[in-house]
């Protein structure tokens, strides 16, 4: 039987507020192979980027385990949890998040020289994977030069520099018209497949959920069955 690539296990996520504790997950449990598109659907608040922090490891559950590759992260110390993030994982967020004072090339880039490779290496892979997502003409342009869809190519560039076998899109569509969303979500499911990575897509959009392999959706942080 193949080891997942994901494994949560009866994991549960609670935040403080104010005296008491809101429940952004609860007892959720799920496997995701590798190689698997899967889109996470529910309402704004029904745990979407609370489950896409565990897995990207940007936060820990309150009970439970999160594996990813085998390793769990729930006893994993800050800087291990950025290393394993590093190293296995890609973000790619509604807002960008991209850095305004750097090149698309420079955005690029800056993953691969904190995984502390060569500037050479860092450059070259940046060219490589503007080139792929089409943005070759536009490496030196600083985000404010960029459209939004220009701004998305770049931040999933950006997830892609250190050639992680997971990425996460949280709502990656939300900021681009239907038209430049469409473009968005084809360009990041071929390239998965292709490539054979894992991907997890959290929306609201039906049309952008059924490109997945499966869809899980969440209410209330319950995975519904």
């Amino acid at each position: 039987m193949t080891t997942p690539l994901i494994a949560l296990t009866n994991v549960t996520k609670l935040y403080t507020q104010g005296t008491g504790s809101v429940v952004a997950l609860r007892d959720v449990s799920l496997a995701i192979t590798a190689g698997e598109c899967v889109a996470v659907m529910g309402s704004s608040g029904s745990g979407k980027s609370t489950l896409l922090n565990l897995i990207g490891c940007i936060d820990v559950p309150t009970q439970g385990t999160v594996s990813i590759d085998g390793q769990s992260t729930t006893n994993l110390s800050d800087p291990e949890l950025t290393r394993l993030r590093r190293e296995k994982i890609g973000m790619i967020f509604q807002f960008f998040h991209l850095l305004g004072t750097l090149t698309a090339r420079q955005n690029v880039a800056l993953p691969v020289l904190l995984a502390g490779r060569s500037p050479q290496a860092a450059w070259q892979r940046a060219d490589e994977l503007l080139a792929r997502v089409g943005l070759k003409e536009r490496a030196a342009h600083r985000p404010h030069q960029l459209s939004g869809g220009e701004m998305q190519r770049v931040a999933i560039a950006r997830a892609l520099a250190n050639n992680p076998a997971v990425l996460l899109a949280d709502e990656p569509t939300g900021n681009l018209d239907s038209r430049t969303g469409s473009e968005i979500l084809s360009l990041l499911t071929a390239y998965c497949r292709d490539q054979g990575k894992t991907l997890m897509l959290a929306t609201h959009d039906h049309g952008a959920a059924a490109r997945a392999d499966r869809v899980l959706h969440l209410r209330d942080g319950v995975l519904q069955s």
